[in-house]
C-alpha cells in the first residue's frame, strides 16, 4: 500500500497533499474494517472508522471539484469506485 501512496504524491517527501491524505485514510479504513469485523462490540473504533470515511469523502469531493485529473488518478490507483 505504501508504494501506491508514494505514486500519488507530487514529490518524495510529500505528506500533506490531498492525494496522499486520501491514500493514508484508505489504508486506515481498511485496517479499521478488519479490526471491527473481529471485534464487533468495539464502538470507539467504529466511530473512528466513520470519521475516517467522512474525511476521505470530503477530500475526494474537493479533488473532484478542483483537480479532476488528480481525482481520476487517485480513484484508479486505490480502486475506490467500480
Amino acid at each position: 500500500m505504501k508504494k501506491k501512496i508514494k505514486e500519488l504524491g507530487i514529490s518524495e517527501k510529500d505528506t500533506g497533499s490531498s492525494e496522499i491524505q486520501v491514500g493514508l485514510l484508505t489504508e486506515k479504513i481498511e485496517n479499521l474494517s478488519k479490526h471491527i469485523s473481529k471485534f464487533k462490540k468495539d464502538k470507539h473504533s467504529s466511530v473512528g472508522l466513520l470519521k475516517a470515511v467522512n474525511r476521505r469523502k470530503k477530500l475526494l469531493s474537493y479533488l473532484k471539484k478542483n483537480k479532476i485529473d488528480s481525482y481520476k488518478n487517485v480513484i484508479e490507483k486505490l480502486n475506490l469506485r467500480k
